[in-house]
């Protein structure tokens, strides 16, 4: 509501109104005491007490009960109070004594308006617009209400009222338009819209109201035509950007369906959760990554350099198109945003892991249980990075609190009996470390890992060699020639003594991954055992230049003897 009372000017307007008798007949109603107490009321008002300005109008009203300007001045206090049915009643008690006063019949005509009360607005407004027939604020409140009330023929010469006052506008366009599509004639809403653009060419609202026009109605040829002209009357306008890429790519005019992406990524209207489900549509739906896609991608990146989910996006592209580093490295720049992404956090340890960055993955780990305390496998990688590491005792401690929370998971349980097992190995404890290998086994008894990595153990301890045999024997029946097991069985014969055939399997290996240091190690072992110190000699040398961890490597070199490894 528009209440617009000035209390002191309408008080000596009524106070000094009228003449001869009726002048006296005033003298006497608006006596000393109803004077001060409407004085001091307009007093309180001025000064924001309402409640006290409610009591001095009130008070003034036991003294009269027909004074107009009291009943007023309480519906705009009311209103202020946001007491919307007080407000009413006293606006309607004011129009009713004075109903010729057209700021009552404003205040009653937006009053009913703003209630949902059309019809009622509509005789007052048409009452104010026969009144001030050239006032645009009550023609178009007038039309509003008409609009309202469904009586949508004559919303629309109101309309037209207007436009013969202030001229032609796109807002008045498309308001009329969409009251001629209501009444099914589309050809005069249609004529309204073209009308306005002999005016307004490239108004963009205009522009954009025959594109909805033209798709609603499968004209998709003038939909387009139209598409395309608003993106140049509104190059900001993000939303047109997207549907002309969504037509050209349906097309499969992919150079130009980029380009309008790039546009519309540039775009204010097109947030950042916008961009990322594209990014992610493509993303699930391409076997390979074109070019354009990563421009997308590093666009984003650089519109929002400070947002995890940019950078998380880059990584998964990165880590498509198998560029691992550099999807690592934007996982890791996303969590330095954001430390609450568990998923990100994963990807990072798993990513570690496989690339045998073992000090990062212990740093890593270490922060992600600040977060995530409570999840068995952040607890599990830190305690392969700390065995990897020779923190053994690190390894324990972390191994133990997190296989507590393993639950219903014998997979997941199995490898951290193993990651026990190889930490009691490190501590230099074989038993303890067979009893927790021993469990992996038993809880997972189909994984060859858990049980090459037991039997090689076994091997560098020289105890319980049987079963090593029994369990690398085991792996090579799933596993077939796969040259880290195949170096697992050659390593077992080699403690066995059985070099001939120890060379054998160690030699397949070492064909089959000839650059790694522990085989070609293994190669200058039982080269040495079948008595050929030279050809160990070279295999040791080549072992260290791989870099051979063990740490008696050189020393075996420079004596030219075999020494039990150590790590």
């Amino acid at each position: 509501m528009k209440y617009i009372l000035h209390f002191i000017l309408l008080f000596l307007i009524l106070s000094s109104c009228g003449s001869g008798k009726k002048a006296t007949e005033n003298n006497v109603k608006y006596d000393p005491a109803y004077i001060n107490a409407f004085h001091e009321a307009v007093r309180m008002k001025t000064r924001g007490q309402l409640d006290e300005a409610i009591r001095g109008f009130e008070t003034c009203l036991t003294l009269r009960q027909d004074d107009d300007a009291v009943y007023y001045a309480l519906s705009e206090l009311y209103l202020l109070k946001n007491d919307r049915v007080k407000s009413s009643e006293n606006i309607q008690k004011a129009a009713k004594i004075d109903p010729e006063n057209i700021w009552y019949t404003q205040e009653l005509a937006y009053m009913f308006f703003e209630t949902g009360n059309y019809a009622e607005a509509v005789n007052y407004f048409e009452k104010l617009t026969k009144e001030q027939p050239r006032n645009i604020d009550w023609l178009y409140g007038y039309a509003e209400s008409l609009v309202k009330a469904g009586k949508t023929s004559d919303a629309i010469k109101a309309y037209d009222s207007m436009e013969d006052q202030i001229g032609i506008y796109p807002e008045l366009a498309i308001q009329k338009y969409r009251l001629y599509i209501q009444l099914k004639q589309e050809d005069k809403a249609l004529a309204e819209i073209n009308e306005a653009r002999k005016t307004f060419p490239q108004d963009a609202q205009l522009i954009a109201t025959l594109v909805d026009h033209y798709f609603q109605r499968g004209k998709e040829a003038e939909a387009i035509k139209m598409l395309e002209e608003l993106v140049v009357a509104d190059p900001e306008n993000g939303r047109a950007h997207l549907a002309l890429a969504d037509i050209y790519r349906q097309k499969g005019d992919q150079k130009r369906a980029y380009a309008e992406l790039k546009k519309a990524f540039t775009c204010e209207d097109v947030t950042l959760d916008n961009k990322m489900q594209i990014l992610i549509t493509i993303h699930d739906n391409s076997f390979r990554v074109d070019p354009e896609v990563f421009e997308l991608v590093e666009l984003v990146v650089q519109l929002h350099p400070e947002e995890a989910k940019s950078h998380s996006i880059r990584g998964d592209f990165m880590l498509k198109a198998e560029r691992d580093d550099e999807a690592l490295k934007s996982y890791k720049e996303a969590l330095r945003f954001d430390k609450n992404l568990f998923p990100i956090w994963n990807q990072v340890l798993v990513m570690e892991y496989q690339a045998n960055k073992f000090n990062d993955l212990y740093a890593d780990s270490k922060e992600c249980l600040e977060y995530f305390s409570t999840m068995p496998t952040v607890f599990l990688l830190n305690g392969v990075a700390c065995n990897q590491l020779k923190k053994y005792d690190e390894a324990v401690t972390s191994l133990e609190s997190g296989i507590e929370l393993v639950v219903n998971d014998r997979g997941v349980e199995a490898e951290f009996n193993a990651q026990l097992g190889e930490a009691w190995f490190g501590l230099k404890d074989p038993e303890k470390g067979k009893t927790f290998y021993e469990k992996a086994v038993k809880l997972d008894s189909q994984s060859t890992l858990i049980k090459n990595n037991y039997a090689y153990r076994l091997a560098i301890w020289k105890t319980d060699l049987d079963r090593a045999s029994e369990l690398i024997d085991e792996v090579l029946k799933i596993s077939g020639e796969t040259p880290h097991y195949l170096d697992t069985k050659g390593y077992v014969l080699f403690m066995k003594g059985n070099y001939q055939e120890a060379l054998t399997y160690i030699n397949k290996a070492h064909n089959l991954r000839p650059e790694d240091p522990i085989t070609t190690e293994h190669m200058g072992d039982v080269h040495f055992k079948l008595g050929d110190k030279a050809k160990a000699v070279e295999y040791w040398k080549k072992a260290k230049e791989l870099g051979s961890s063990n740490k008696v490597i050189d020393k075996k070199i420079e004596k030219k003897e075999y020494y039990d490894p150590i790590y």
